[in-house]
């Protein structure tokens, strides 16, 4: 597998690369290391009846994860709480997440609660696999993480994205780091408000 393009927003390649150069290192040879030929079928191709190469987006994923996994990267969880009322939550979100819900209930409102995960999590570092569709790839970037990042339990989150080539190439239809890219850039430089790095790979 190769890492075709590496997007670094609010510095999160730098904060790697100096706060936890080893970390980063193991990210990319958990990536470079899978030999996707593993996973790969041929197909025929339904205008010229060419046989192409095709990829599983599910079988794909699960390989990247499991060498993660392996490496002692495990799912984190967090729980964030809101109210009904806008000013309260506001209030509330700024709060540590162990007080949210009592501060809710103090103030005789029904705390809702919120549960947002990682997949892999490992020294203050997220990392997510998104070989999903575009819809989950921005809940990652501009929810997860920003969550995360708030409630001061990471320092960087770390997006996977197929590039187009390998989107191509896909069984399914999944977000791509070219897209994800533009979106990233078009909201300018500050949004969203978390140092993230977009990896995008390919066979």
């Amino acid at each position: 597998m190769r890492i075709v393009e590496i997007y670094s927003h609010l510095n999160g390649v730098e904060f790697l690369s100096i706060r936890r150069p080893s970390l980063w290192r193991e990210i990319k040879d958990r990536i470079e290391g899978l030999d996707l030929s593993d996973w790969a079928h041929t197909v025929s191709s339904s205008n010229d009846h060419l046989l192409q190469e095709r990829f599983s987006s599910t079988s794909v994923k699960d390989a990247l994860n499991n060498r993660f996994e392996d490496l002692g990267w495990r799912k984190r969880s967090a729980r964030f709480w809101a109210a009904n009322d806008a000013e309260l939550t506001r209030t509330v979100a700024q709060m540590p997440v162990e007080i949210q819900r009592r501060i809710i209930k103090f103030q005789g409102a029904e705390p809702i609660s919120s549960l947002l995960e990682v997949s892999h999590y490992k020294d203050r570092v997220a990392v997510q696999v998104q070989f999903d569709n575009s819809s989950k790839a921005a809940y990652d970037i501009y929810l997860t993480y920003m969550n995360f990042y708030g409630a001061g339990l990471i320092d960087v989150g770390i997006q996977i994205l197929a590039m187009k080539e390998l989107e191509k190439q896909m069984s399914s239809g999944v977000s791509y780091y070219e897209r994800d890219l533009l979106n990233i850039i078009r909201q300018g430089r500050g949004v969203p408000a978390v140092p993230l790095v977009l990896m995008g790979i390919a066979p």
